[in-house]
C-alpha cells in the first residue's frame, strides 16, 4: 500500500477515526493538546504526555498517540500533537528531519528545522461533522514547557516538563481570575490601561490565525503570499519581496480586467500582523477537492501551497457592464479574506441571487449567471431604474459569501482603474483601490 506524503501546511481528510501518529528518524517524547476553537486548553487535563497519558479521546503509548475522533469532546475543536527531545541525542532538531506517520496512509517529513527544541508535528482538527489533517512542522526553541506555555498551560518547573526523568511537576491551567501580569514601564511610573487586558494580547498558533476581528496574525516558519501594502506589524526576522500579480499571465490580464492581487512574498521566521483598511478578517482553509473564486479586493494572505489565475465568471458578457473578472484559488492550504462588515454564507441548494458588488466569494464548483432586471424601455433610457440592474445567480451545490456592502472601493460599473481598467472592458476597473 502506497503512503501519502503531505507537505508543509497541507490539508488532507482524516484517514480513518481513529489515527496512531508517531514519530521516527529522532529521539523524542510525542504529546498532544486537546484545543477549544480559540486554540487553548480546557485544562490541565488536556495535555495528554509520558506523566498524564489518557484524555478523552486522546491516549500516550510508547510507541505514540492514539487519536479516536468519535471520543473526542465537542468542545475540542483541534488536537495537537508535539514532538519535544528527549534529552538522549541532539540539542536541537537542526539537520534533523523527523517523519510523521498519521496511520498507515499519511505522512509527514519535518525539514528546515535550526533550533528548536519541541515542535509541533500535525493537527487534527474538526470541520462540520468530520475530521481533518493538517502538516504543521514548526516549533520552539524551549521544548515541552514552550509548546504547553503557548496553548495555555503555566509550568511551575520548565526543565523537567521538558524532559522525561520523574517526578513531572502538573502543569497547572492559567486561571481567569489570575492576578493581572506585571504591566509595562514608562521611567519610574507603571503604566496602567485597559489595553494590557488579555483580549488584546497577541493570539498564539501556527499559520494564519485571526486576531481579532480585522486583524490576521501569521507564525512565520518558511514563506507566504500577503497583500502589498497591509502588513501592520511584525516579529523576528521577515523578509518582504514584490511578486506583482501572480505570474506574467495573471499580469497582462490584470492589465486588461483591473483584477488581480497586489502580492508580496514574505519569508522567515516570526510574527507578521496583516491588515487592510479595518476590514473584517476571516481565514477559509481549502482541501483541494474545490477551489474558491474571491474578489481580488477581497484577499488578504494565503498559504504559498496554494494557486490563483483571474478567469471570467461565467454567463458574464465581455460586452456588457457585467463582465466580470475574479481570483480562482485551487490547491490546499489557508487563505485569509476580508469584507467590508459582517457577511452573511449562504448555503447554495437552490437557485441564489447576490449583487455582484456583494458577493465576495463562492465556491468555484457553481454555475454563475448574469440576470438583468431592468427592462430596456422609455424609463431606462432617461434614467429610471430599480438599482438593481444586473445580478449574480448561482445555482449548484456550494456556498456564497455576501457582505453587508455594495460599494466596493473604486465603484463597479466603469471601474476607476487606471489605463485599460476602467469603462467596459473591466468592470471591477477599481476593486483593488484600498
Amino acid at each position: 500500500m502506497s503512503v501519502d506524503s503531505l507537505a508543509r501546511g497541507e490539508n488532507r481528510p482524516a484517514p480513518s477515526d481513529s489515527l496512531d501518529i508517531s514519530v521516527s528518524g529522532a529521539a523524542v517524547d510525542v504529546s498532544a493538546l486537546l484545543l477549544n476553537s480559540a486554540g487553548r486548553v480546557r485544562s490541565d487535563a488536556d495535555l495528554v504526555f509520558f506523566n498524564n497519558p489518557v484524555g478523552p479521546g486522546v491516549t500516550y503509548g510508547s510507541s505514540g498517540i492514539r487519536v479516536d475522533t468519535r471520543a473526542v469532546p465537542r468542545d475540542v475543536d483541534i488536537v495537537a500533537v508535539t514532538a519535544s527531545l528527549d534529552g538522549s541525542g541532539p540539542t536541537t532538531f537542526g539537520g534533523l528531519e523527523p517523519t510523521i506517520s498519521i496511520g498507515p496512509d499519511l505522512s509527514f517529513r519535518m525539514s528546515g528545522l535550526t533550533s528548536e527544541t519541541a515542535v509541533v508535528c500535525v493537527e487534527i482538527y474538526r470541520r462540520g461533522d468530520a475530521w481533518k489533517v493538517r502538516a504543521v512542522g514548526q516549533g520552539f526553541d524551549d521544548g515541552l514547557a514552550g509548546i504547553a506555555t503557548n496553548f495555555g498551560i503555566t509550568v511551575d518547573d520548565e526543565p523537567a516538563l521538558a524532559t522525561t526523568p520523574a517526578p513531572t511537576p502538573t502543569p497547572t491551567v492559567v486561571s481567569t481570575t489570575a492576578a493581572p501580569p506585571p504591566v509595562p514601564t514608562q521611567g519610574a511610573l507603571a503604566v496602567r490601561s485597559e489595553l494590557f487586558a488579555p483580549t488584546h494580547a497577541e493570539v498564539q498558533g501556527v499559520g494564519i490565525q485571526k486576531q481579532g476581528s480585522k486583524m490576521a496574525r501569521v507564525a512565520m516558519n518558511g514563506e507566504i503570499m500577503a497583500r502589498s501594502g497591509s502588513m501592520v506589524a511584525y516579529q523576528g526576522d521577515l523578509k518582504f519581496e514584490a511578486q506583482g500579480s501572480g505570474g506574467i499571465g495573471n499580469m497582462i490580464r490584470r492589465t486588461v480586467t483591473g483584477e488581480g492581487v497586489p502580492l508580496m512574498k514574505v519569508s522567515g521566521r516570526g510574527d507578521l500582523f496583516l491588515a487592510n483598511a479595518a476590514q473584517d478578517v476571516h481565514i477559509i482553509d481549502l482541501d483541494g477537492s474545490d477551489g474558491l473564486t474571491i474578489n481580488g479586493a477581497n484577499v488578504l494572505a494565503f498559504d504559498s501551497s496554494l494557486s490563483y489565475r483571474i478567469g471570467r465568471v461565467q454567463g458574464a458578457a465581455a460586452s456588457s457592464n457585467a463582465g466580470l473578472f475574479n481570483c480562482i484559488f485551487t490547491g490546499q492550504g489557508r487563505i485569509a479574506i476580508t469584507t467590508d462588515g459582517q457577511p452573511v454564507v449562504l448555503n447554495v441548494d437552490q437557485p441564489t441571487f447576490a449583487d455582484p458588488q456583494a458577493a465576495v466569494a463562492w465556491s468555484s464548483s457553481l454555475q454563475t449567471s448574469v440576470k438583468s432586471n431592468d427592462q430596456l424601455n422609455f424609463g431606462t433610457l432617461i434614467g429610471r431604474s430599480t438599482g438593481e440592474r444586473f445580478t449574480l445567480q448561482f445555482s449548484g451545490q456550494g456556498f456564497v459569501v455576501v457582505q453587508p456592502s455594495e460599494q466596493p472601493p473604486g465603484g463597479f460599473v466603469g471601474g476607476t482603474g487606471g489605463g485599460q481598467q476602467a469603462g467596459v472592458g473591466g468592470a471591477l476597473g477599481g476593486l483593488l483601490g484600498r
